[in-house]
């Protein structure tokens, strides 16, 4: 019998996966910094948030390649003597696990409110479109500064935990409205088909229509607009951490990293921005790519 990888590969969606050079390019980096960043403690040469491992006289290395650099610190140090390799590594996590958090809670919420807008219509869907409207009137980025300077204000000797998960709430905020939009115009579709019609006559109940028959035919929409999406998050991260009001400074992400090095770009040691910039660019780029990929895929029309 086949495994599920191997009909997977064999469907229309897989061979265009394999007849895509770009998309597998886009996935096997993407599943690089995936697996770097979950086995971090294991792939990471160095643990960069040890206080005890860091020394001072280390401090500001450049790359191995350069006259005064360390085989030790293949990429460098920052200000703090830290391994920029490892740091990039650690902190990547930070931003994909934040990113994917925050995508995951939009896409439950969107197409919840998506559903219940374009199956029921009348007033519900009417309420719940103009809480869009309102969303969509203010930009994403500082609704998400908003929420997140609020909760750092609130709260400013939280735990690590509740620091992320009002960081991740601030990114969800916005990000359902788009979701919401997408399946109820899918769902406006679906609700007059045949199939739709037939269970209604049957007796099935409305939620289940919704949940069993409904959703399945309006999630590859939803596929494609979570891969973007995902790129954004971690962008909309790395923004947050970049001004100051994202990921705690005791587990800096990708946009701390790029901060610090900020400081210290034009005193000459510019690998301690570039490096994490680079990761940040790289991540996003891959993402795209196969969020790009996987729209054409699941187009009928371009088959």
């Amino acid at each position: 019998m086949k495994t599920t990888l191997a009909r997977w590969l064999d469907s229309d969606v897989g061979y265009s996966f394999r007849t895509s050079p770009m998309a597998m390019l886009a996935a096997a980096i993407a599943l690089i910094c995936v697996f770097c960043s979950v086995f971090a403690g294991w792939v990471a040469p160095h643990n960069p948030f040890d206080l005890t491992t860091l020394e001072l006289s280390d401090a500001r290395l450049p790359p191995a390649w350069s006259e005064l650099g360390s085989m030790k610190y293949p990429l460098g140090t920052d200000d703090q003597g830290r391994d920029i390799l490892s740091a990039l590594i650690y902190g990547a996590r930070i931003s994909l696990v934040v990113g994917l958090a925050s995508v995951v809670l939009s896409v439950l919420v969107g197409v919840a409110f998506g559903l219940l807008a374009g199956f029921k219509g009348g007033w519900i869907d009417a309420v719940l479109m103009r809480l869009c409207d309102v969303m969509l009137s203010f930009p994403a980025i500082l609704v998400a500064l908003l929420i997140a300077g609020v909760g750092r204000a609130l709260f400013p000797n939280a735990h690590e935990s509740l620091a992320f998960g009002v960081l991740i709430i601030s990114i969800s905020l916005t990000g359902w409205v788009q979701y919401a939009r997408t399946v109820r115009g899918s769902t406006l579709v679906e609700r007059n088909k045949e199939y739709v019609q037939a269970a209604r006559v049957t007796g099935v109940s409305p939620l289940r229509i919704m949940r069993k028959h409904v959703l399945p035919n309006v999630m590859g929409p939803v596929m494609v607009l979570a891969t973007i999406q995902v790129a954004t998050a971690i962008i909309t991260e790395a923004t947050l951490s970049f001004l100051g009001v994202g990921a705690p400074p005791t587990s800096p992400s990708l946009g701390t990293l790029i901060r610090i090095g900020n400081d210290y770009l034009f005193s000459g040691e510019w690998w301690i921005t570039v490096f994490p910039g680079a990761m940040l660019v790289l991540i996003a780029l891959s993402v795209n790519l196969l969020g790009d990929w996987l729209r054409d895929a699941l187009n009928p029309r371009l088959r």
